[in-house]
C-alpha cells in the first residue's frame, strides 16, 4: 500500500505509487468534453472514474462541510466528491481527488483548500487532492500534464465543442431516440483511439475530422418542422454541469424547444485573452503577452476550422468567432471586466440575440457575484436595445426548488410561443437593427 508522503507545507502528496494503487475521482461539468478527458487520463495509466451522480444528498453532503455562503457550485463540486467517496463503493484509502484550480479571481481558485478543510471534517484528510491547473500553483509527483497529454487534451476541447453543436441541433429532431447519444458515443471513442495512434492532432486532419462529424450527425435521420430554439448562458458550471443547472437541457427538449449552448472554446480564448489585456491594462512581460498571443492565435484559427466546416455542411447553425464576440461587447463591459464570465457572458447573450435565439435561459448560481453584474445586471440594458429580447435569469442554490426554476422557464418559454404565433415565425432580428454575424476564416 502506498505511503502517505507530505511536502513541506504539509500537503499531501500524491504520488507514483499511489498512481498504480489509487482510483482518481473527478466530478463533471460537461459530459462529451469530459468523457474524453477521463478516457485521455486513462490512457496515460491513471485509474479515473468521472461522477455523474445527481441527487438531492450531493447537495446535503456539501451542505455539512462547505459554508452555505460559499458559492453554490464550490458546495456541489465537493459535496459530490464526498459523496462518491462516502456511498460510491470506493475504499477511501484507495481514491484520491481530482479538482481544477484557474489561479484567477474566482473562488474557483480555493475550492482545492475547500476541499481538503471538507475532508478533515470528515475524518478523511489521508484522501489526496490533486491540483489539475497550468499556472503551476501546486505539483504532485504522481500526476504530471505532460505536453502531449495537454495537447490531446486542446485538441479534445475543439472536438466537443462541434459534437455538442450538432448533436444540439439533431436532438430536436431525431426520429430514433438515442441516435444522437449513440453517435456521441461513437466518435467520443474513436476520437480518443485516434489521438493514441497520433492521429487527429493536425489542423489539416482537425478539417477533415470535422468535416466527417458534421456528415455523420447530418446522416441521422429527423423530422419535424423548427422548434423555438432558447439559449443558455450563465456561470460555466451550472451552464454545462446537469447537476448544476438541475438538467436543464433534458427539461427544454420535454418543453419542445432546442437548446443552443454556446461551446467552451470561447471560454478557454476568453481566459488567454486576459492575460493579454492583462499587461496592456496593467503591465507586465511583453514575452508574457507574446506567448499569449501566440496561443490564442492558434486556438481562435481552430475554432474557424470548426465555424467553416459547420457552414460548408449546409445543415447546420455556425457560431460566431471569439472577435466577433468581442466586438459584439463594445459599448457594453469593458476589457477589464473579466472576473467570473466577465464581458464574455454579456457577449454571449448579444450573439445568440443577433444569431435569431432572443429567448435565453441566464443561470446564476448563488455566491457569483461577478456574474449576476455581468448576467441578470444586463438584462435591463439588452431589453432596451433589442426590445424583442427574451432573457429570464434563473437563480441556482441549495434552497431553490426545481420546480419553482421550472416554472419561471415556462412563463418565458410562454412568451416566446406567444411571440411567435402572433409573428408566424420566430422572430428574427432586422438588417437595420441588428448586424449580420459574418464568420471570418482563416
Amino acid at each position: 500500500m502506498a505511503k502517505l508522503v507530505y511536502d513541506e507545507t504539509g500537503r499531501l502528496l500524491f504520488t507514483k505509487e499511489m498512481k498504480e494503487e489509487y482510483t482518481l475521482l473527478m466530478p463533471q461539468m460537461l459530459p462529451v468534453h469530459f468523457g474524453m478527458m477521463q478516457k485521455l487520463l486513462e490512457c496515460e495509466g491513471y485509474k479515473v472514474d468521472m461522477l455523474t451522480t445527481n441527487h438531492r444528498g450531493i447537495v446535503d453532503e456539501g451542505l455539512k462541510y462547505v459554508h452555505n455562503d460559499t458559492c453554490y457550485p464550490a458546495l456541489l463540486v465537493i459535496g459530490q466528491l464526498i459523496d462518491a467517496v462516502k456511498h460510491g463503493g470506493y475504499d477511501p484509502h484507495k481514491v484520491g481527488l481530482l479538482i481544477t484550480q484557474t489561479g484567477g479571481g474566482c473562488r474557483a481558485s480555493n475550492y482545492i483548500h475547500l476541499l481538503r478543510k471538507a475532508l478533515e471534517k470528515a475524518d478523511m484528510a489521508y484522501i489526496p487532492v490533486v491540483s489539475v491547473n497550468l499556472s503551476g500553483l501546486e505539483k504532485n509527483p504522481g500526476f504530471q500534464l505532460t505536453l502531449p497529454f495537454i495537447r490531446k487534451a486542446v485538441f479534445a476541447m475543439m472536438y466537443g465543442d462541434i459534437i455538442v453543436n450538432v448533436a444540439n441541433q439533431v436532438r430536436p429532431y431525431e426520429v430514433e431516440k438515442g441516435a444522437t447519444d449513440q453517435m456521441i458515443a461513437h466518435w467520443s471513442q474513436k476520437l480518443v483511439d485516434g489521438f493514441q495512434a497520433g492521429k487527429g492532432m493536425s489542423r489539416k486532419q482537425m478539417r477533415d475530422i470535422f468535416d466527417a462529424i458534421c456528415a455523420d450527425f447530418a446522416a441521422i435521420p429527423v423530422a419535424g418542422e423548427p422548434k423555438i430554439r432558447v439559449g443558455v448562458v450563465g456561470e460555466i458550471y451550472v451552464k454545462f454541469a446537469p447537476l448544476g443547472n438541475n438538467n436543464l437541457e433534458q427539461f427544454l427538449l420535454s418543453e419542445g424547444v432546442e437548446p443552443v449552448v454556446p461551446g467552451l472554446t470561447d471560454f478557454i480564448i476568453f481566459k488567454i485573452f486576459n492575460r493579454v489585456s492583462d499587461v496592456e491594462l496593467y503591465g507586465g512581460k511583453w514575452i508574457k503577452k507574446a506567448a499569449c498571443r501566440a496561443f490564442m492565435s492558434y486556438i481562435e484559427g481552430c475554432q474557424k476550422d470548426m465555424i467553416e466546416a459547420l457552414e460548408k455542411s449546409g445543415r447546420f447553425r455556425a457560431p460566431g468567432t471569439f472577435r466577433q464576440l468581442h466586438e459584439l461587447v463594445k459599448g457594453y463591459l469593458g476589457d477589464g471586466n473579466k472576473m467570473g464570465e466577465g464581458w464574455l457572458l454579456t457577449a454571449e447573450m448579444l450573439e445568440l440575440i443577433h444569431s435569431g435565439t432572443p429567448n435565453i435561459v441566464c443561470t446564476q448560481p448563488f455566491g457569483c457575484l461577478p456574474n449576476h453584474i455581468v448576467g441578470k445586471g444586463m438584462i435591463r440594458k439588452l431589453k432596451d436595445d433589442y426590445p424583442y429580447s427574451n432573457v429570464v435569469a434563473i437563480d441556482y442554490d441549495p434552497g431553490a426548488t426545481k420546480i419553482n426554476q421550472e416554472n419561471r422557464i415556462k412563463l418565458m418559454l410562454a412568451n416566446a410561443k406567444g411571440l411567435t404565433q402572433q409573428e408566424g415565425a420566430q422572430r428574427s432580428p432586422q438588417p437595420d437593427v441588428v448586424p449580420k454575424l459574418v464568420h471570418a476564416h482563416s
